[in-house]
């Protein structure tokens, strides 16, 4: 299958465009020719210099990362950056990235996989950015204690060892939950105003414990990388679905 074919193929099922204007990544094709036949596809979270050198033991013609190389583009491309990019044009492996388009899309995208690990009905679009959404929120079908909640996700998900942090302020028991993962805890008022009992995310700063204690809101701190997982997985699933041989490059970083 031609790249740019694939390129346009990702570009409609994540809605690409949609999210020029809020995303400071540069979604979709970062790096590559515009025309490369491509047979094998390699995923993974982060597009650092170790998941690259996989990419290409791995005789991948394209990698699909979730976290790019560009971020409002390039000043220099010197030491850590050159290093980065000289080794996916020396072997002619193609860069696309989905950042906040693979976040929220309804079916594909991280938050909807850590909803339905979590089990949540009724969803809707939730976690505002400007004319977007990236995350979700549902309800569960049996409440969790809070406690049961925690060790869901901690034994399902891929922390690099460390646990998942808690900050235990909300209610007994855990119905309604809010989730943007990543770094999502700009969205606890959000939740607390649409009724969560939980606000679910990756990482957290230093005010959010005492925004959410104020607030009676459970807060999970579930890992930047564990909770971003899905998606990418998700689209890799889709990809096979078209034919190309893929593989998936585990790089855990437990934050």
């Amino acid at each position: 299958m031609q790249l740019s074919s694939v390129v346009d193929r990702l570009d409609e099922e994540l809605r690409t465009a949609d999210y020029a204007d809020v995303d400071a990544s540069a979604n979709g094709l970062q790096i590559g020719p515009e025309e490369a036949e491509i047979e094998r596809v390699a995923f993974a979270v982060d597009g650092v210099q170790e998941t690259f050198d996989r990419a290409i033991d791995a005789n991948a013609d394209l990698l699909v990362v979730h976290h790019g190389l560009s971020w409002g583009g390039f000043d220099r491309v010197t030491g850590r950056t050159y290093n980065r990019i000289a080794p996916l044009i020396e072997n002619d492996l193609a860069l696309y990235v989905s950042h906040l388009p693979l976040d929220g899309h309804p079916e594909l995208g991280n938050a909807a996989g850590v909803a339905d690990l979590l089990d949540l009905e009724n969803r809707a679009p939730f976690g505002e950015l400007g004319p977007e959404h990236i995350g979700q929120r549902g309800t569960a079908a049996d409440p969790y204690a809070p406690a049961d909640l925690r060790d869901r996700l901690e034994s399902a998900l891929e922390t690099g060892g460390q646990s998942v942090q808690h900050l235990d302020f909300g209610p007994d028991e855990i119905a309604d939950v809010a989730i943007v993962t990543g770094s999502g805890t700009d969205w606890l008022d959000e939740a607390v105003a649409a009724g969560a009992d939980a606000l679910v995310t990756g990482e957290g700063k230093q005010a959010v414990y005492h925004e959410a204690r104020e607030s009676g809101i459970h807060v999970v701190l579930a890992g930047h990388y564990a909770t971003e997982t899905f998606g990418v997985r998700a689209v890799q699933e889709l990809v096979e679905e078209w034919g190309l041989e893929t593989t998936y490059l585990e790089v855990p970083t437990g934050l």
